[in-house]
């Protein structure tokens, strides 16, 4: 199944989204999207979610963006 790419500012691939579980590229479960939040493993907020983009929570500042897809499947 594809994902969806989690690209740093740069446009730099360092997470993927499949469903609603954020993978890291090892493949290693690191949190999940949760309404308008990306939240760790325990529940907690990590990051929001607006559009594609996302972004800090304290500061707003962009973390990065979702791509319409990642590459490979898993």
């Amino acid at each position: 199944m594809k994902g969806q790419g989690l690209h740093d500012p740069k446009g730099e691939l360092f997470a993927y989204l499949e469903g609603n579980v954020l993978y890291t590229l090892e493949g290693e479960a690191t949190g999940r999207l949760d309404g308008e939040y990306i939240v760790d493993m325990t529940g907690n907020r990590i990051w929001r979610v607006e559009g594609d983009g996302v972004y800090s929570l304290e500061t707003s500042e962009v973390v990065g963006y979702f791509s319409s897809s990642a590459p490979g499947t898993r």
